[in-house]
C-alpha cells in the first residue's frame, strides 16, 4: 500500500486549504511539510474528541457514492449488527449498479455471548433478500477488536478478482475503523483515518493504493436521518452507543406496564397474557418499569433527569415530540423484535398475543423484525 494522494486529508479524505479556517480541509501551512496530512478538523477529533460542524449536506454525499456503479469494483456494504435496520443503505442498487456486493455485519463482539452466529449470517442474508438485495456472501466482524479481519479480506480478495474495492455504509457503522485495522494488519498504520462516534467524519472518498495498482476506496457515510443518534447531543450519543457485549435484560409484564428507555423511548405492554419482554440496549441506559396508566406523569415530572438521556432541559426541548407505533404480536411460536433505529430493541417471543405501543421521537424509525436471537 502507498502513501496518501498529496493534497487531500489521510483522516477523512477533503481536499486540503490553508486560506479560510471556517471551511472543510483547512490546514495550517505549518502542517503541510508532515509526512501524513490532516486538515485540523480531523486533528481536533482525534486528540481532543471535538467535533466541528462542517457545510456538506447529504446531496454532496450521494454525489460521491453514484459514480461507483460506472465503475467495476466490488462493493463492501457495512452495517452495524445492533443497529441493522437503522445502518441498512437505502437504494444501493442504484449506486452499485451490476458491481457484486459483499455484506459485512461489523459490531459482532456487542452481541450476547451465547448467540449462534451462523444464524445470523442467515439472518442477515433473509433481512438482504427481503430489501431487495443477493449480497455475494456475508461476513462478520469486529473492526474494533479485529475479529475475522482475516476472513475478510480473504474474501474480498477472492470476490474482487483484481478490481478496485469500494466501502460504502451509513454513517458510524465502523467502515473507517475497518480500514484502519486493515492497513495496521498490513503495516501501513501511518496512513490511519479519522475515526469517532460523530456522523459525517469521513468527508469525502479516501484511496488507498494496492499493490496491483487497484485501490481501496472508502466513502463518506450516509446520513440515515431516522437513527435516534441524530437527535440528542454528542455526549448523549455516547451514552447510548454500545461499546461492550449486551446484557439482555428480561421483564415479566403484566398488561397495562410501562418500560422507559432512558427518556428516548417508552414501550407500552397495552394487551396480553403476562410475559417476558427481553431489552436489548445499552448496558448503563437507565430502564424504568412503571404503570401505563402513570406514564405520563412520570415523564412529565422526571423526563431528562432520572429519565435521561435526554441530559438536562435544554437537551429535553431539542428532542422532536414522542410519536405513537402500535404493533400486535400474534401466538405463532416465533420470535419478534421490535427495532427503535439507534436505540436498541425489545423481544418478544411470541407464545402469547400481545398489543405494544412503542413512543419514540418523530422522525425515528420504529419497526418490527423476525427476532435476531
Amino acid at each position: 500500500m502507498n502513501e496518501q494522494a498529496v493534497g487531500s486529508c489521510a483522516g477523512c479524505g477533503i481536499a486540503i486549504q490553508t486560506e479560510d479556517i471556517k471551511k472543510p480541509g483547512y490546514a495550517p501551512a505549518s502542517a503541510l511539510d508532515r509526512k501524513v496530512v490532516i486538515c485540523q478538523r480531523c486533528y481536533r477529533i482525534k486528540h481532543y474528541n471535538e467535533v466541528a460542524p462542517v457545510s456538506m449536506g447529504d446531496d454532496d454525499f450521494l454525489r460521491i457514492l453514484d459514480g461507483i456503479g460506472s465503475t467495476q469494483a466490488l462493493v463492501v456494504m457495512v452495517v452495524d449488527i445492533f443497529d441493522f435496520q437503522g445502518s441498512w443503505l437505502k437504494g444501493l442498487p442504484r449506486f452499485v449498479g451490476k458491481n457484486p456486493i459483499l455484506l459485512v455485519g461489523n459490531k459482532v463482539d456487542l452481541l450476547p455471548r451465547n448467540i449462534n452466529l451462523n444464524r445470523v449470517r442467515n439472518w442477515m442474508q433473509h433481512e438482504a433478500k427481503e430489501r431487495g438485495l443477493r449480497p455475494e456472501d456475508v461476513v462478520l466482524i469486529s473492526a474494533q477488536k479485529g475479529l475475522h479481519i482475516d476472513e475478510l479480506l480473504a474474501r474480498i480478495g477472492e470476490l474482487r478478482k483484481g478490481r478496485d474495492v469500494y466501502i460504502v455504509g451509513v454513517t458510524n457503522v465502523g467502515k473507517s475503523t475497518m480500514i484502519n485495522r486493515i492497513l495496521h494488519d498490513y503495516g501501513a498504520a501511518e496512513l490511519e483515518i479519522t475515526t469517532s462516534p460523530f456522523p459525517g467524519t469521513t468527508l469525502d472518498k479516501i484511496e488507498i493504493p494496492l499493490e496491483d495498482g487497484r485501490s481501496i476506496y472508502d466513502t463518506p457515510g450516509i446520513i440515515n436521518r431516522e437513527q435516534i443518534g441524530h437527535m440528542i447531543s454528542p455526549a448523549d450519543l455516547r451514552k447510548i452507543t454500545p461499546t461492550s457485549r449486551i446484557n439482555s435484560k428480561v421483564y415479566q409484564l403484566d398488561p397495562e406496564q410501562t418500560l422507559f428507555l432512558g427518556g428516548l423511548a417508552r414501550v407500552d405492554f397495552v394487551r396480553g397474557p403476562r410475559q417476558p419482554l427481553v431489552v436489548y440496549v445499552d448496558n448503563d441506559l437507565y430502564i424504568h418499569r412503571t404503570k401505563l396508566e402513570k406514564a405520563e406523569e412520570v415523564m412529565q415530572k422526571h423526563h431528562g433527569t432520572l429519565l435521561n438521556p435526554p441530559t438536562g432541559e435544554e437537551a429535553v426541548k431539542a428532542l422532536p415530540p414522542f410519536a405513537k407505533h402500535s404493533f400486535k404480536i400474534k401466538p405463532t411460536g416465533m420470535t419478534t423484535d421490535i427495532v427503535i433505529s439507534g436505540l436498541g430493541w425489545v423481544s418478544l417471543q411470541g407464545k402469547h398475543e400481545a398489543n405494544v405501543v412503542v413512543h419514540a421521537p418523530k422522525g425515528v424509525s420504529v419497526g418490527m423484525r423476525k427476532g435476531l436471537i
